[in-house]
């Protein structure tokens, strides 16, 4: 193949991906050329719906997709943690690129980090995960939902005079060159991140053979394997953006070491639990069994009040 057509959402972190993938792509195939094609999905349209109520899944990368099924595009670029862990029928990941940062950060006026809120704060988040998390260790602030792309995020949070901060991916504060903006990282151990988080995925359709093997050039193995184990969880119980549940992939040459946790909307319950294998696959369905063996299937059916976040 002499061209390639990427598919990809508008917002700037979205073509910022995309183009760093392009140019990936370049380097490893000199003389392709590489075009991108920007798309509006139904996550971008629905601003005013927070997130965790929208309807589906797959509403950042249903309408990409439809470009790859239909041959307008090559690849898809997507935030991992924004595909679901089961792709719809006729896709693949054809590449995990290497890992930025996975860690969430926070972005607090006047310098401020979580510790230091006053009372009743109020704190900017799409995320069920980052809330119930932010909850366990901060009951007495308020989270709520916040969304748009980072730009709008930020846009809101200072013209908001009642918002305290928002709750950002490191990864794409860092990436829009916005590292400035963070007041505190939120160490895993305190919010743990989404599984896949900080890695961009390639997405093919399947029997794109050519396409594929073209991708391949930008995977990075360790990441690769780290992701596999955090979704592997991540599906095994049943999870989305409904849950709040975290994963976190470390490898060390063939050994995955994994640390999972389920926690309930309002922060009260959680379950912790790690495993370590070869396997990445198995490492996330072992860890997921014990999550479930230590009381989570009493946590993710589980509803608060602050389930409007």
């Amino acid at each position: 193949m002499k061209r390639l057509v990427i598919g990809t959402r508008k917002s700037e972190l979205a073509l910022w991906q995309a183009k760093w993938v392009r140019e990936r792509l370049i380097e490893a195939h000199p003389g392709l050329e590489v075009e991108l094609a920007e798309t509006d999905t139904a996550g971008d349209r629905d601003l005013a719906t927070p997130l965790p109520l929208v309807d589906g899944k797959g509403v950042f990368t249903a309408e990409i997709e439809e470009g790859l099924r239909d041959g307008t595009i090559d690849l898809a670029v997507h935030s991992l943690k924004d595909l679901p862990t089961e792709l719809p029928e006729g896709f693949e990941i054809g590449a995990y690129c290497l890992r930025h940062d996975p860690r969430d950060a926070f972005l607090g006026k006047d310098g401020l980090v979580l510790a230091d809120l006053p009372e009743g704060a109020r704190i900017g988040t799409s995320s069920l995960r980052r809330a119930a998390q932010v909850y366990r260790v901060r009951p007495d602030v308020e989270c709520v939902s916040i969304r748009g792309n980072l730009a709008t995020r930020w846009r809101k949070l200072q013209e908001d005079e009642g918002m305290a901060g928002i709750i950002l991916a490191v990864a794409g504060v860092e990436r829009l060159g916005w590292s400035d903006r963070i007041t505190e990282y939120l160490a895993p151990d305190v919010v743990m991140p989404a599984a896949g988080q900080g890695i961009i995925a390639v997405e093919v359709a399947a029997g794109r053979d050519d396409a594929a093997a073209l991708v391949r050039a930008v995977n990075h193995a360790e990441s690769e394997r780290a992701a596999r184990a955090e979704r592997s969880f991540l599906a095994a119980l049943e999870g989305g953006c409904q849950t709040p549940i975290g994963a976190l992939a470390a490898c060390t040459g063939d050994v995955v070491r994994l640390s999972g946790m389920v926690c309930s909307l309002d922060g009260g319950s959680m379950v912790r639990v790690e495993r370590t294998g070869t396997q990445p696959e198995r490492v996330g369905r072992e860890a997921a069994e014990d999550a479930l063996a230590q009381g989570a299937a009493g946590i993710l059916p589980a509803h608060a009040d602050r389930s409007g976040v």
